[in-house]
This record gives structure tokens, sequence and C-alpha cells, in this order.
């Protein structure tokens, strides 16, 4: 699989975002990284990288990678190796725990994925799925929904309106606009974003932002309109990408992120069923490392982290139970006052 987030034109758009952007390749690796960090300290960060077909050459680029990151006043780097070919036999995490790496604080890209094979024919792709979305892939357009797809980064506003209407709805934090808007703008006339588009009766409900890298295609931001949550538009809007990646010649989907278990209390529980239910098979990677550059810089970075957590963790407890018992105990007082 051919990751796109250590591709030209990933590089490109960290470019045009004012990410300093730095390459490096040898015998058997490469890698692209950004620059990354303010006051808590610089690292140098690979996105699902640094790639390598052996462990030596992953060795060669780690080594590489220090170097650069020593040259920019990096503290750390902070890497996501995905090709197990690089630790063989024995855990990721053993590997890398082995060679001084440490756990990231900070889990970045999604260290579990649920990857659909292309190369099946539509039967059998269809045959993956449970068959409530077969039969919605087959018959939504009963219902006055149809599908187009766009490479007009104007369009993206679309999904912007959804995403916006979900986050509000279910308080979570997503991308922002600006960052969606320049990713359209870089992605899409090379061909490696397409938005598809939801509609009922012409009128768009929801979209969904994909990236294709040269054999695979990123199932990457979707939101849905929850007035027409009966519908169930999500599932077949989808299938309708898969087999759109399978026409264009693609050889894998990946639905980029799902619990790393079937715990139905873990909050990407919902979401994890959903991407299930398409079939495929779930894969695990090591996750977010980091290799100290300074020893002295890493252990800076530590403090200051905790630090800032432990400040936000009492925030958050003085905004949860001390301010409303704090208030519930004023109000007493004044009523007692006012008696």
């Amino acid at each position: 699989m051919s990751n796109i987030l250590q591709s030209d034109i990933w590089a490109k758009l960290q470019e045009h975002n004012g990410h300093t952007v730095v390459r490096g390749s040898g015998e058997g690796w490469n890698y692209m990284a950004t620059v990354e960090g303010g006051s808590t300290g610089r690292y140098l960060y690979s996105p699902y990288g640094p790639e390598a077909e052996n462990a030596a050459a992953f060795d060669a680029a780690i080594a590489d990678m220090k170097r650069v990151a020593a040259e920019h006043k990096c503290w750390f780097i902070r890497v996501e190796p995905t090709n197990d070919s690089i630790w063989g036999q024995q855990s990721g995490e053993s590997f890398l725990a082995a060679r001084g790496f440490k756990l990231s604080p900070r889990q970045i890209q999604p260290g579990h994925t649920q990857i659909i094979d292309l190369t099946l024919s539509e039967d059998e792709l269809l045959k993956g799925m449970i068959s409530s979305n077969r039969n919605l892939h087959r018959n939504i357009h009963k219902k006055g929904v149809t599908f187009e797809k766009s490479q007009n980064p104007e369009d993206v506003k679309i999904l912007l309106h959804y995403l916006n209407e979900t986050a509000e709805r279910l308080g979570f934090n997503r991308q922002q606009d600006d960052y969606l808007m320049n990713v359209a703008k870089v992605l899409m006339p090379e061909d490696a974003a397409t938005l598809f588009i939801v509609k009922v009766d012409g009128e768009p409900i929801g979209a969904s932002l994909c990236y294709d890298s040269d054999d695979t295609r990123v199932y990457a931001h979707t939101a849905v309109s929850f007035e027409h949550r009966k519908l169930k538009a999500g599932n077949p809007l989808l299938s309708t990408i898969m087999m759109d990646a399978k026409e264009k010649g693609l050889k894998y989907m990946d639905l980029f992120g799902i619990a790393p278990t079937d715990d139905p209390n873990h909050e990407w529980a919902g979401f994890t069923q959903f991407k299930k239910s398409f079939g495929g098979e779930s894969v695990a990677f090591p996750g977010t490392w980091d290799l100290p550059v300074s020893s002295q810089g890493y252990r800076a970075y530590q403090g200051i982290r905790a630090a800032r957590e432990g400040l936000a963790q009492a925030k958050k407890l003085a905004q949860t139970k001390v301010l409303p018992a704090a208030r519930k105990t004023m109000a007493t007082v004044r009523t007692k006052v006012g008696k």
C-alpha cells in the first residue's frame, strides 16, 4: 500500500500550510517529515513514516532523520512506521522500544484501521458487507438519493457545513475550515482528492472528502445531515466511494481509524461498527513513537507537557465540580440571607 502522507503532493500541502518540509531517501528507505512544535520544543514528525523495506533500512532512515533534526534544532523525532517487514516476527512496539523509542504522549495518526481489498469483484465486495449495506447500495436511488463527485475546491463548503453541524451536535473537535480548503486547493488539481456529494431530490445533504495515493483511497472526512438520518445515506455514500475507487484502478480502501477493540463503551465504538460493516480486514500499527535527539531537551518537553496537562485537568475539574459546587453554596447562602 502506498501512503499519501508520505507523498510528494502531501509535502506540497505541508509547504502550502507554512511548514518546513524535509525529505530523505536511501537504499530501501525514504521519508517525508515536517518541523513541528513551538514553546514546548521543536521536533521532526514523519506521518506514517519513515517507509522502509526492513530493519536495516529503517535504522538508516532514523539515522538520517536524527541528523536532519539536529540541524533544525529539534529535541526529538516522531515516527509512525507501518510496514511490518521492518520488525518481522516481533511486535512493532518491542522493536521500537529496543531502539530507544518512547511511546508518544500524543498519538496522531490512527493506530488501528480497516482495510478493504478492492481487487475483489464488485459482487465479492458487496458480499463482504452486511445485508443492510448491500440493500441500501442497490436501492437508495428509489428514495431520490443520488451521488456526485467533484474536484472543484469550492464544493468542499458543502462538507464544511455538515461537519460544523455534526461537531456542534456531538461536541467534538474537527479540522478547521481553512485547513480543509487548503487540502482541496492543493490536492484536487492533482487528482489526489475528491469530494463525493450525496443529494436528495437534487439538494446536498452531506459529503465525503477522500484522498488517493497511487493505489489506496483514504476515507478521510465525512458528514451527513442529521435531519435526513433515517435515510442512512452515509452507508451507500461509502459503498459508492469504494466502487468508484475500484473503477479508478485503486487496490485498497483505507477507512482510516477504528477502535483497537470491539468494546461497546469505547468512544469510537459507533463509527468502528459502521466501518467494519463494509467488510475488509482490521489492521494494527505500532502507533506514534518519539526518539530523543537531545535527552535534556526531551526531558524538558515531557515536563512542559505534563505541566500543561496538569493545568488543563485542574481547570476542567474546577469547571465541572468546584465551580458548580461553589455556585450551589452561594445560592443557598443567598436564599437564607433573603429569608
